[in-house]
């Protein structure tokens, strides 16, 4: 009964923001759209450039998260790029994917694990920006199908077609 209810999520939430980075400490760029490539994460960003199948290509944050992040953090707001992840969702609860594969647009990804802040965090957030991001830093996932994610695509558990 319990791994029933782990593998089904019945919300369907969307891409509020993409982001990428072209080096492990430069800034984040916005943009409204990025091609993610298997076995190695967001055309463009550090990441992808890494060992190919490693576990973090993309890293996803929840929307909904900032507002407590920004009062554990005791800041007026927190920003998609000072939490340093690719892709903000909204509508859906993000750390229920963490195992399962996922659907964004036509994009197919498998969540890999948690994504736990790192030290940054207090350089970007502020002093007290680590701790407001544990437990709140959302996950990191693997590209199985690649194609192109844009701001507003469907996000949702992908289930295999069966004949």
């Amino acid at each position: 009964m319990l791994n029933e209810l782990t593998e089904t999520v019945h919300q369907t939430g969307h891409v509020t923001w993409i982001g990428i980075s072209s080096a492990p400490h430069s800034d984040i760029q916005r943009v409204e759209s990025v091609e993610a490539l298997v076995g190695h994460g967001l055309a463009g960003d550090h990441h992808s450039k890494k060992k190919p199948d490693k576990k973090r290509q993309v890293t996803l944050i929840q929307e909904e998260h900032f507002p407590i992040i920004a009062n554990w953090a005791n800041q007026p707001e927190v920003r998609p790029e000072q939490c340093r992840r690719n892709i903000v969702v909204s509508g859906i609860n993000l750390i229920a994917l963490k195992n399962l594969t996922f659907r964004i647009g036509d994009v197919i990804l498998e969540g890999s694990g948690s994504c736990a802040p790192c030290s940054r965090m207090e350089e970007t957030i502020g002093e007290g920006g680590f701790q407001a991001m544990r437990g709140h830093g959302g996950i990191t996932a693997k590209v199985l199908v690649g194609g192109e994610i844009k701001v507003g695509a469907a996000v949702e558990v992908y289930q295999e077609a069966t004949s």
